[in-house]
């Protein structure tokens, strides 16, 4: 029955023709521009067809995801979050996702700023801690993916970055992979999945994100992921089961600080 029920479901909040591929993954990925709200729209539609056991959010840390409480107003949830201090953008972008997974258990990924900054003294493996070698930190990237992702660095810094600094941006990057990646395996051990998580679509790419930082960790977890684009720009790169467009979301230039 719940397969019947997230196939139509799911093809109803989506308009997808996925839905059954979906509906076989243990852990499902669903990226984000994270400023766009068609797309936490999208991903409040699809959790609520999957009715997942578990979300993990890239925005949120363990302490915080104790403090989620179905039983909460919009406001009562930003509050319990601290929210308006968290950098992230307004959150009733992201309450209908809490709204929609209100039965399953919440999980945080964040990982705190003191050991991002620690990065600059330690190496991956360190700061990660426990289990860095079955995430994959205690080893190099091959030199075409370490190259290719420091550029991608530099264009999302607006190429104002110092060259020294990209190899660091590319490993607070793998940490936060990991992390999620981590979240994922507690999750779906905990709860025996569905597990969905929640992040912008650099972390869901299917080819070297926490998807593919996941499946060597735990080769018999089946993954499932979406990348989301906005109408005009090029699709998100990153081996994607699927893809959804939305409108693009109004912001200012991003880049204008550097000019």
């Amino acid at each position: 029955m719940r397969k019947l029920s997230f196939l139509v479901g799911l093809i109803a909040a989506s308009g997808g023709a996925w839905a059954l591929e979906a509906n076989d993954a243990d852990v499902v990925f669903l990226g984000e521009v994270h400023d766009n709200p068609a797309h936490h729209e999208r991903q409040a539609n699809w959790v609520a067809a999957l009715a997942p056991k578990a979300v993990v959010y890239e925005m949120l840390t363990e302490a915080q995801a104790l403090q989620v409480d179905p039983t909460l107003t919009e406001a009562g949830l930003a509050e319990a979050l601290d929210w308006e201090n968290s950098g992230w953008p307004d959150f009733s972008m992201y309450y209908p996702i809490f709204e929609a997974s209100s039965q399953a258990r919440v999980y945080g990924a964040v990982v705190p700023r003191s050991e991002v900054r620690s990065i600059k003294e330690r190496s991956l493996d360190e700061v990660f801690g426990r289990d860095a070698d079955r995430f994959g930190l205690t080893q190099g990237l091959p030199q075409d993916q370490q190259e290719a992702r420091e550029a991608m660095q530099m264009e999302a810094h607006c190429n104002a970055l110092p060259e020294v600094m990209l190899p660091m941006m590319v490993d607070i990057q793998r940490l936060r992979d990991a992390a999620l990646a981590r979240a994922a395996v507690a999750a779906y051990a905990e709860t025996g999945g569905p597990v969905v998580v929640i992040t912008g679509n650099g972390h869901a790419r299917k080819d070297w994100g926490a998807p593919a930082t996941l499946k060597a960790a735990a080769p018999d977890v089946v993954i499932y992921t979406l990348g989301q684009g906005e109408d005009g720009h090029d699709a998100p790169d990153g081996g994607f089961d699927a893809l959804a467009f939305s409108p693009p979301a109004e912001r200012e230039d991003p880049c204008a600080a550097f000019k």
